[in-house]
């Protein structure tokens, strides 16, 4: 599976020191992987499957995260 090596790419990526368009950017990339494999996920029940698009979801939040920085306390 073509896809299944892109979304190990994917998670091996170096995620430091990004700038914001880089995270979002990745973050654009993270759903549509998580998209395409949950199509896949459907047809097939593997549990390979679930479990990257589980990585996959993981490293997207923590990208989101920062993104959206912290809330400001007064």
């Amino acid at each position: 599976m073509d896809l299944i090596k892109k979304a190990s790419e994917f998670e091996k990526r170096k995620m430091k020191s990004l700038s914001t368009s880089d995270r979002v950017k990745i973050s654009r990339e993270a759903k549509a992987l998580i998209l395409e494999l949950n199509k896949v996920y459907k047809e097939k029940k593997d549990e390979k499957i679930m479990d990257t698009m589980k990585r996959i979801t993981a490293i997207k939040r923590k990208v989101e995260k920062r993104l959206k920085g912290a809330p400001l306390t007064a």
